[in-house]
């Protein structure tokens, strides 16, 4: 591209073009997961609260999230009385300028990778931290005690669970002995079992804790606290309104996308399927393989983001002092841990004993999701008594 580009343009811009085109292209993958991921989770709750969802507005309501985007733009932009209007405006988009730059450095494919670090995990790490200036500016700068509040709370848990989150990247990292994501991926190249999230219990471990401390780190439920359990209002973004309100959701689910896709790179192979031993690009092509292996790619980010909205909707959301008490207490230390034994596992371990642990492992993983695949998809119940689904629906009645 930049060859392209430097056949038209002086030097010193031909390299502006390349860098724009890659900008675009982040912001509307970010844009346009975010309108799939909304329609998605109101699905995922409609459907586990026994009811429809959006229907109406496009095929199974697919342009619902296209209509409230249009309502979004129109909506009057205001803000409080009280508020320092220059910062009040501008923090939104220090909240979506840390997820973007995350994704300057995920890669997509082998050859899809808008600026291939070799610190990108680092990279990756230390620019969403950033996200929590966002919201501290948001909470001081909108003149609202509740604001102000909710800020702090949102601080506090984000900068608290980026501790144990660090330490369960460290592992993969140390196993590699490469903060390169891309590289970390192509280690894991091959059949299912090669990928790092086998390599021993410890890391099956890691990747757990990163996940629900990730989780956390992306303020959603059931880590949820942007408000506290006194107040009707929405924490740190209470005074927000229009398109300002909806960069912080775009920034939300666009870190629920980056540290999906960034789990994938460390544990679970990266764009690997799993069940090719061979570059798929030797099969079809370069262009083909490296499109391939991005859909591959997304979409087992997507899945992830699918267990995201799962625990939402599952699970009842945890008091402030719950969350802190989880991540200090219980989650700091087991982190630790787990570094401790993934290295002490390194340098112990046999080859051929770690390679049977190995498949051990992947073969207990793959008969789990076997049967969690066949529990979810089985038919539900015969209708019972009084019109009721059987089982733990319906209503027993006694008579005396």
């Amino acid at each position: 591209m930049a060859e392209w580009f430097s056949s038209w343009l002086p030097n010193g811009l031909a390299i502006l073009g390349p860098a724009f085109v890659s900008a675009v292209l982040v912001v509307s993958f970010i844009g346009g997961s975010a309108l799939l991921l909304i329609w998605a989770e109101r699905k995922v709750a409609g459907r586990m609260q026994d009811r429809l969802g959006p229907t109406r507005v496009g095929p199974v309501g697919l342009l619902q999230s296209i209509a409230d985007g249009i309502k979004l733009i129109t909506k009057e932009d205001v803000a409080p009385a009280a508020a320092d209007r220059f910062l009040f405006r501008f923090a939104p988009y220090v909240a979506f300028c840390a997820t973007f730059c995350a994704f300057i450095a995920l890669p997509f494919a082998p050859e899809i990778v808008p600026w291939d670090l070799s610190i990108g995990v680092f990279f990756v790490l230390a620019v969403m931290a950033t996200e929590v200036f966002g919201v501290l500016l948001a909470g001081y700068s909108s003149g609202n005690k509740w604001s102000m509040f909710g800020g702090i709370r949102e601080a506090a848990q984000v900068v608290s669970y980026e501790v144990p989150r660090s330490l369960c990247v460290i592992v993969p990292v140390a196993i590699a002995g490469t903060l390169s994501p891309t590289e970390m991926a192509e280690q894991q190249a091959g059949f299912f079992w090669n990928w790092r999230i086998f390599h021993d219990p410890f890391t099956f471990l890691a990747f757990f804790v990163f996940f629900i401390t990730a989780t956390a780190s992306c303020k959603r439920a059931p880590f949820d606290l942007a408000e506290a359990e006194s107040e009707l209002v929405a924490g740190f973004h209470t005074e927000y309104s229009g398109i300002r309100w909806s960069y912080f959701f775009m920034a939300e689910y666009g870190s629920m996308y980056a540290v999906s896709a960034l789990a994938c790179l460390l544990y679970l192979g990266g764009w690997h399927p799993g069940f090719l031993p061979m570059d798929l690009r030797d099969l079809v092509g370069a262009w083909l393989g490296n499109i391939g292996y991005g859909c591959i790619l997304v979409g087992k980010s997507y899945c992830l983001i699918f267990v995201m909205m799962w625990m939402r909707w599952s699970l009842p959301r945890l008091r402030i002092d719950q969350v802190m008490t989880s991540c200090l207490k219980y989650f700091l230390p087991i982190s630790c841990g787990l570094l401790f034994g993934a290295c002490m596992w390194l340098l112990t371990v046999p080859s051929h004993w770690a390679a049977v642990v190995r498949l051990i492992l992947a073969a207990a993983s793959l008969i789990g999701m076997v049967v969690m695949g066949v529990m979810l998809l089985r038919p539900l119940p015969a209708e019972g008594q009084h019109g009721q689904l059987a089982g733990v629906w319906s209503r027993q009645e006694t008579v005396s």
